[in-house]
């Protein structure tokens, strides 16, 4: 097993602190803790902690950022792979800008609710996406963009400058004054303004011309010309202008080193943090440095520790991958790192009540084993409402997830029967496709009908189509519902042959014949002869075989039993004589 980089980061849970004995259970994205009463010895806490693995997607603002980056990525996956690297090139600096234009957007909207609210956790937020933005963009220049000797420096002075916001208003502030060249703040601001453009043309001559005014001590009394020239030692005095090292490093190079090749920026910058730095380097002052060393995968490593959620590395490690600069790099456990990252960020997501929707088009941009972790991660969302159990069960009959979608129907039909609504139980079974729990709910709406002598739910009964076969008991239900409506439409011999059908082709249970029997009293009293007198021979041939069952059962209500019997017999003998004799009358 690999050793850990980084210690992982203590979570304090107050009585753990005390010594106590705790309980977990662990849920999709947290832990739930709680004080047992091991040893038995007084009273528990009350408490539950609930311990979480991200607690980011729970803010309103940053949902923004996930829900607007979720577009982008989405967006990013259908660049057509057959293009030419060159012309997919400018997609992707552009697509790289817009994920940039939304980490910035919502940093912005931080800040302003940070100095509405004097919020630390809305401090803390706004600096991690401080860095996340100046990371993106190094990586930009340097990766994605890959600017070139000559180019390069124009993209670092760009990229010092967004990230240096004073430095631009100090530009302001000197260029609009009446005399530029003798304002106090003219000597802070070469470093953080001038372009590549400018300084192409004037910088040969600028330094061959300073260089001999210093040789011949020419302006003796004027130090700041020394930071023309480039020389280190005064730049270092300086160094209180410059921030941070990586703005004293581009500084550097402005005057010292204006045409520097990529492969060479290691050298400086890594020089540059040791010259700048009078303390141990910050987490990120090293992935800024593995970023100028073209250490790619360093870069995503320091950042998977450093950083409090997926979100950077999982989708910077996409649009790497898409500009084919991590082909080389699979992991040991067979995915490879984009997938890795983008199946961890979507697992975050989905212990969220509504961004997990989100995650569904990360693992389905996953080919490896996107769809094994959805199917596992789309049973446990919580199914609070009939509204969202569709969502999630749209989102598996696209897939044809066909054991999800059964487990979401039976899940929503067993909730449905327990609420007593059948309607609803019986739709979702037959969703499902569930001939067994079918069986059930027929069973129910017929123990209904006979309670109360009526259906419930008609429009679903009525509407049953070819769905009416999953099941004997299911059929059964939807036919005899079809013989009341043929009943009450005066369509009798339709409606008598389909009876006497459900008797003879055995679909109706035998603890329904007797219903349907009575249900055939009124055709058989009609004055029109309904049932031939073959169908009559079967109808008490029916009779007779519910009788003797009967017989041998224990019945309770044995006297209304009889009665029904004596009515049937009297009426089927009348409708036999009647049927005979109008089939001779007819044969006459």
């Amino acid at each position: 097993m690999e050793e850990v980089d980084v210690e992982p980061a203590i979570t304090n849970i107050p009585a753990a602190s005390d010594g106590k004995h705790l309980g977990f259970a662990w849920g999709p994205g947290d832990i739930l803790t709680y004080e047992t009463l091991y040893p038995n010895k007084g009273s528990g806490s009350l408490y539950i902690h609930e311990v979480r693995k991200d607690e980011d997607i729970y803010s309103p603002i940053l949902r923004k950022l996930f829900n607007e980056s979720h577009h982008i990525f989405v967006g990013l996956q259908i660049i057509r792979e057959d293009l030419p690297s060159k012309n997919k090139k400018p997609q992707f600096v552009s697509i790289s800008k817009n994920y940039r234009s939304v980490i910035r957007a919502c940093m912005e909207e931080l800040q302003q609710a940070a100095v509405l609210t004097f919020f630390s956790v809305l401090m803390r937020q706004v600096s991690i996406l401080l860095a996340i933005e100046l990371i993106w963009n190094l990586c930009e220049v340097l990766f994605i963009d890959a600017a070139p000797a000559g180019s390069l420096l124009l993209h670092l002075l760009d990229w010092v400058r967004l990230h240096k916001a004073d430095v631009d208003e100090k530009a302001r502030e000197v260029l609009q004054s009446e005399s530029p060249a003798e304002h106090r703040d003219y000597w802070d601001v070469p470093g953080g303004t001038q372009t590549l453009t400018e300084f192409d043309v004037k910088w040969r001559h600028w330094h061959e011309e300073v260089d001999r005014c210093l040789q011949d001590n020419s302006f003796a009394s004027n130090p700041h010309l020394e930071l023309i020239l480039g020389d280190e030692d005064t730049l270092l005095e300086h160094k209180g202008l410059l921030s941070t090292w990586y703005h004293f490093l581009v500084t550097r190079l402005l005057f010292c080193h204006p045409t520097v090749k990529p492969t060479e920026l290691h050298f400086y910058a890594q020089s540059c943090m040791t010259m700048f730095l009078d303390m141990s380097p910050e987490p990120l002052d090293s992935i800024l440095l593995a970023a100028f060393e073209f250490d790619i995968h360093q870069v995503i490593k320091d950042c998977s520790i450093a950083l409090n959620n997926w979100w950077f590395v999982a989708h910077l490690t996409d649009l790497l991958d898409h500009c084919k600069l991590l082909q080389s790099h699979n992991l040991h456990f067979g995915s490879n790192l984009r997938e890795f990252l983008l199946l961890e960020y979507a697992s975050g997501l989905f212990t969220h009540h509504s961004l997990w929707q989100l995650a569904v088009d990360y693992f389905d941009h996953c080919p490896e084993f996107g769809r094994v972790y959805l199917e596992l991660q789309i049973e446990r969302v919580p199914l609070e409402t009939e509204r969202k159990a569709l969502k999630v069960l749209r989102i598996c009959e696209q897939r044809q997830m066909s054991e999800q979608v059964r487990s979401i129907c039976k899940i929503m039909a067993m909730r449905a029967l327990r609420n007593n609504r059948l309607g609803s139980a019986l739709s979702w079974s037959i969703r499902a496709k569930d001939a067994a729990f079918a069986t059930l709910i027929s069973e129910k709406f017929l123990q209904d009908y006979c309670a109360k002598g009526t259906f419930s739910d008609l429009d679903l009964i009525d509407n049953l189509g070819p769905s009416m076969l999953l099941s004997d008991r299911l059929t059964f239900l939807g036919k005899y519902r079809e013989f009341h409506k043929l009943y009450g439409e005066k369509h009798f011999s339709e409606a008598a042959k389909l009876l006497l059908s459900l008797m003879t082709a055995k679909i109706a249970p035998r603890s329904f014949w007797m219903t349907l029997l009575t249900d055939a009293l009124p055709l058989l009293e009609q004055k029109e002869v309904i049932f031939s007198a073959d169908q009559t021979y079967e109808l008490m041939f029916c009779l007779e075989e519910l009788t003797s069952s009967l017989n041998t059962a224990a019945v309770d209500d044995e006297d209304i039993e009889v009665t029904k019997v004596e009515l049937l017999r009297l009426a089927l003998a009348r409708n036999l004589s009647m049927a005979i004799v109008k089939e001779g009358t007819v044969e006459a």
